[in-house]
């Protein structure tokens, strides 16, 4: 007896695949929730969202404290915003890193036989992040108020502090995203990302003030997308105040999304 293998054509695997806008929303959310169960447990995965935001704030405003703002109560209204979204811009790196091991070990491979949007894995990743940054971001500003950080800001403007540092920082995961997509490894894609983000940190406002710079250091400092999110940070925290740095990072953040996410939904579409 011969048994037949029945191929799907091309045409009925594009019908399968052709999902309404409601359909792939939903799918998204339960690939959100799945990347959320993931972290419950392997719950070590949350190690650079809870340990760095502390050994980060500690080490830079006890060394950088004194020399810097005379005091360590004086040099936290600087260093917490800074340390902030240094630390969720970092945390961004996880999204394109996990990407590529999920697609290494063929587990997008076994959604392709699933009857979901073919988005819906790479979206749902992206969204799942964003709990890792809401993590940072609470951690950082708790342990801030543990050493006497007190925001004049008030509760509120934090909270929308926070807020723009998530936006900010998800946009940048689509960066990464790309990455994780293209490149072959996932230590690649380590490796690339944290190129780019160390300069784009470092060499900002984050830690020091820019005019201490050396002049020819401070014009890139200036136009530097992070020196103006740190900035929008500290206006909101320390002051109250939504300023035009604020509008320029969420310009900057739709700049990146306009431009990544089509490259990174183009390359996944490819694989996927």
């Amino acid at each position: 007896m011969t048994t037949l293998s029945v191929i799907t054509p091309p045409s009925e695997r594009k019908l399968k695949n052709h999902v309404s806008l409601t359909q792939s929303i939903a799918n998204s959310l339960t690939m959100a929730y799945r990347g959320v169960l993931k972290i419950k447990r392997t719950p070590e995965q949350l190690f650079d969202v809870t340990l760095q935001p502390i050994i980060f704030t500690l080490m830079f405003t006890y060394i950088f404290g004194g020399a810097i703002a005379g005091d360590v109560a004086s040099y936290l209204p600087t260093i917490i915003p800074g340390i902030l979204v240094q630390t969720v811009i970092t945390t961004s790196v996880v999204t394109g890193v996990q990407l590529r091991e999920d697609m290494d070990k063929g587990v997008f491979d076994r959604f392709k036989s699933l009857p979901i949007a073919r988005i819906a894995p790479l979206a749902g990743a992206l969204l799942a992040d964003t709990i890792r940054y809401t993590i940072a971001t609470t951690i950082t500003f708790a342990m801030g108020f543990i050493m006497g950080y007190r925001p004049a800001g008030g509760l509120g403007f934090v909270i929308i502090a926070g807020l723009l540092v998530i936006v900010c920082s998800w946009a940048i995961s689509w960066i990464f995203a790309f990455f994780g997509v293209i490149a072959r490894t996932a230590s690649s894609v380590q490796g690339i990302s944290f190129l780019i983000l160390f300069p784009l940190t470092f060499l900002s406002n984050a830690f020091v003030p820019v005019n201490t710079m050396p002049e020819w250091l401070q014009w890139f400092v200036n136009i530097n997308p992070v020196s103006h999110l740190v900035t929008a940070v500290r206006e909101l925290a320390n002051n109250g105040v939504w300023g035009s740095d604020a509008w320029l990072a969420l310009l900057g953040a739709a700049v990146i999304v306009a431009v990544f996410a089509p490259l990174t939904v183009r390359a996944y579409m490819r694989k996927a």
